[in-house]
């Protein structure tokens, strides 16, 4: 099991050796096409969850609740206020999401998927364990039914099967053009 949610594996078959099998069994076999189905409903909740990140941020409000304790209300750190140092330190980690998805890839995860549904999860999360940007608006309860409700809906959204076979030829058939690095990565 992967770290980022697995598409499902469209199956290929190759009729002509499915074939071959069938007339020298005497015909009482057919070619199976074996379908890998991808991350079910709740692998994909559990997968979406940007937990590396979550741990990223968790130090740092850590960090930073001990200095609003120690300074109160106008605290800061190096005559920065606090809780710009907190609001800065979640979109940098908002910003972390994506860019980590991307690093742990491997072939057959939806990373672009994962990386989009688990940046719009991290600020339900970073809610949830009181982090000091939302300090002054902070409610447990209402962060418990957020990031419920969040996750649940989270593992309805799932990748599409991909048909190995049908971008292959799209790609055989497009004309050959040299593209920049950074939008092959980003095409998955």
């Amino acid at each position: 099991m992967g770290r980022l949610v697995r598409k499902p594996q469209a199956a290929e078959i190759d009729l002509l050796a499915g074939l071959e099998d069938v007339l020298q069994s005497g015909g009482n076999t057919a070619p199976v096409a074996q379908l890998d189905p991808g991350d079910g409903y709740l692998e994909r909740m559990v997968k979406y969850v940007p937990a590396e990140v979550i741990a990223f941020l968790m130090l740092i409000n850590a960090i930073l609740a001990q200095a609003m304790q120690a300074g109160g209300p106008n605290a800061a750190m190096a005559r920065v206020p606090v809780p710009m140092i907190a609001a800065a330190s979640l979109l940098i980690a908002c910003a972390l999401t994506p860019i980590y998805c991307w690093y742990v890839r491997k072939d057959g995860d939806a990373w672009l998927l994962n990386a989009v549904v688990s940046t719009i999860a991290l600020p339900f999360w970073a809610y949830l364990m009181g982090a000091v940007a939302f300090a002054d608006f902070h409610d447990g309860d209402l962060a418990a039914i957020l990031i419920i409700s969040f996750t649940v809906v989270s593992g309805l959204v799932a990748p599409r099967a991909e048909r190995p076979r049908l971008v292959q030829e799209a790609a055989e058939e497009a004309p050959l053009r040299e593209t920049p690095r950074l939008v092959n990565a980003l095409a998955g």
